[in-house]
């Protein structure tokens, strides 16, 4: 499977996230940031996460703020095992048709940060990070996501929240936290509220 595609079905991005990752510009790529500068939320209880999230904001290296009109909002639900890992679906709307990408992120050492299970089964991945950076559960989270495999560090932060509605404070709370690592606004994008295929879960 190639990497873009690869990229592709672990972030559910859509389709320009392949194309992004073989444009000419990412080999001036913004670094992906060291987990030392990435914050976690103090006494992670991952009970309260679990359950459906919407993604209302997206950053990372492999965004581009004038794609933001083509990124429709999807979901991401979070279904905790006894284990303490979570089976995590992501739903989204491509091509008129629901796509449902289904992994399960395994917990760490440290409560609120996860690794890809099953990792072998994607060639070329060396590691794939997921942290809970900040929520309330009932409103928000900030999530940072990173992958390594052999040619690159690709990272990005989600902005998830329980309803669709982007208020001005989470919006202005998502952007401080993106630029804290080295984001900038060209590497912010909205995506779009939709009701197809989201909503039907």
């Amino acid at each position: 499977m190639p990497l873009g595609l690869l990229w592709l079905g672990l972030s559910l991005l859509g389709a320009l996230q392949t194309q992004a990752q073989d444009h000419p510009s990412t080999q001036n790529r913004i670094p992906a940031p060291s987990l030392l500068r990435v914050p976690l939320q103090p006494d992670f209880d991952d009970d309260q996460f679990q359950g459906k999230w919407y993604v209302l904001g997206l950053a990372g290296n492999n965004f581009k703020k004038e794609d933001q009109g083509q990124f429709k909002m999807y979901a991401t639900i979070y279904d905790l095992k006894e284990d303490h890992s979570y089976n995590v679906t992501s739903i989204l709307l491509r091509n008129e048709n629901c796509d449902y990408w289904v992994r399960t992120f395994v917990p760490s050492f440290q409560l609120g940060q996860f690794s890809l299970g099953n990792i072998k089964r994607y060639p070329g991945l060396l590691s794939y990070t997921v942290r809970v950076a900040s929520t309330d559960y009932k409103q928000f989270a900030l999530v940072f996501f990173k992958k390594v495999d052999r040619r690159r560090e690709h990272f990005k932060v989600t902005l998830y929240g329980r309803t669709k509605e982007l208020t001005p404070e989470l919006k202005r709370k998502f952007v401080r936290f993106a630029k804290s690592l080295g984001l900038t606004d060209d590497y912010i994008v909205f995506p779009v509220p939709i009701d197809q295929c989201i909503d039907d879960q």
